[in-house]
């Protein structure tokens, strides 16, 4: 739907007593006169490409935007120096916007739609983090400038949530009890379609193994060395073997991040970074002692040592029919990105790239995906899972990407670089903001969704975090050490 039309469905569907400032379909106006300077703000962060626990820079200019719009920020909570909640309001209910920034490691790409590296980089925002922040800041603004407008009692935070690849800031945010007192939460994520169904994911626990063994010239005294490779390489080979007795749906990856130096050196010190997933917690920590007991025997046999430290452990996704339907009929209110010319051309030259038969259509990017409700695992994994479990949690997926786009590509970096990328923010952005109104203008849906929460979690749950009582990862995207 366009926006020429948002106004008038948006003000047939809600109850339209207050003056024009201070109505819904305000935050639509608003949002609109400030997206280029979104737009702006987005594309710096996708220039620093900061990968997680390091985006200082990407952190400080989302806070420094919530505080100039008039967010009091707590700045460092949880143990992490880059997150962060920004807060304006008093009282109940408090309504919780996710926002994440954090580069992946290892794949960079320029703002074009063929492959080109950019040397000076080795990150880049192949998940859209850049958009989300933004988006999800674009949203808390708007949202505090329709309480200010119209006088609602309540509370907007905006939460800057940093490493979510692999870091799981979200679980030391959540462990440290920062959404107890939340009444519901809202998040989205880049995608290729516009989505906002009830649906699921993995949970995961990953850990980095390190072999340490005997250094000694490979050809002149090979008897005298203990390989820590070898080491790693016994525990893949047996890991490779566990594949075959794992309960379905589970995913277990790994990538050696340090093997040596020189063939004719034997490594005294070697390192292999875990993870291991499946819809159930429970079933994820008893696979990861099985993938422990492997490092045990690969030590064990190759006369090495091995010690393993736990990066992250995060929740499936709790679905939470209730608020996703509310935010399915506010993304259909707002509709999907519409190409330009020049964005069709580009987009084009993105899906040739992609060699597949089965591209969809550019039109997708401009609709809305069917909604449905799933308790079924879709393959990823995001530490929002951790959050869910907490509180009422509800997402959507805005077309940030041409459609076919795999998230972790060069060409999802390429274009969240672009003009496309930015009309998918605004896209989530607009739908975020609609949703969290209607949750301060109806106590109803949150009552509602909280009760579905508690039925699903069930009467005896007890929160425990994966990562146990470990800190925060700090330094897991840093260079191995000893």
């Amino acid at each position: 739907m366009r926006h020429e039309t948002l106004i008038a469905v948006a003000c047939s569907i809600t109850l339209c007593t207050n003056t024009s400032a201070q109505s819904p379909e305000s935050v639509v106006r608003s949002i609109d006169a400030r997206a280029a300077q979104y737009a702006t703000i987005a594309q710096q962060i996708w220039d620093f490409a900061e990968v997680g626990y390091q985006e200082t820079q990407s952190s400080a200019l989302l806070q420094q935007t919530l505080r100039d719009a008039g967010f009091t920020i707590d700045v460092g909570v949880a143990g992490m120096p880059t997150a962060f909640i920004a807060s304006y309001g008093s009282g109940q209910p408090i309504i919780g916007i996710l926002a994440e920034f954090d580069a992946l490691p290892g794949i960079s790409q320029d703002r074009v739609p063929i492959r080109k590296l950019l040397t000076e980089k080795n990150a880049g925002h192949a998940c859209g983090h850049h958009l989300f922040g933004t988006g999800s800041t674009a949203a808390a603004i708007a949202v505090k400038e329709w309480l200010e407008q119209s006088k609602t009692r309540g509370t907007i935070r905006l939460y800057g949530t940093p490493a979510e690849e692999g870091g799981a800031g979200k679980v030391y945010m959540v462990r440290a009890g920062l959404f107890d007192n939340v009444d519901a939460v809202l998040h989205w994520h880049a995608g290729d379609e516009n989505s906002a169904s009830a649906s699921s994911s993995l949970a995961n626990k990953s850990a980095k193994f390190r072999f340490y063994g005997v250094s000694a010239h490979a050809a002149a005294a090979p008897h005298r060395g203990r390989s820590a490779l070898d080491g790693v390489e016994a525990m893949n080979h047996m890991v490779n073997m566990l594949r075959e007795h794992v309960p379905d749906r589970t995913r277990i990856h790994y990538v050696i991040t340090s093997g040596g130096a020189a063939p004719n050196v034997i490594p005294d010190f070697a390192e292999v970074y875990y993870y291991v997933r499946n819809p159930d917690p429970q079933v994820v920590m008893s696979l990861f002692d099985r993938v422990v007991k492997a490092a045990e025997g690969a030590a064990q046999g190759t006369e090495t040592r091995v010690e393993f430290e736990v990066i992250h452990g995060i929740y499936a996704l709790l679905p939470n029919e209730t608020l996703a339907r509310v935010m399915y009929e506010n993304l259909r209110r707002v509709g999907g990105v519409d190409y330009s010319a020049e964005e069709r051309v580009f987009a084009e030259a993105i899906q040739t790239s992609l060699n597949r038969d089965d591209v969809p259509s550019l039109a997708t990017a401009g609709e809305i995906a069917e909604f449905y409700v799933s308790n079924e695992a879709e393959g990823g994994s995001t530490d929002v899972g951790d959050v869910s479990w907490m509180t009422p949690t509800a997402g959507l997926s805005a077309a940030t990407w041409v459609p076919g786009t795999s998230a972790h590509s060069w060409q999802a970096i390429a274009a969240g670089g672009t003009t496309i990328g930015n009309k998918g923010m605004v896209v989530a952005a607009k739908t975020l903001a609609l949703t969290a109104i209607d949750l301060f203008r109806d106590p109803s849906i949150v009552r509602t969704a909280k009760a579905e929460r508690d039925r699903r979690v069930g009467a005896n749950f007890t929160y425990t975090p994966l990562v146990g009582d470990r800190s925060p990862p700090l330094d897991y995207r840093k260079a191995p050490t000893r």
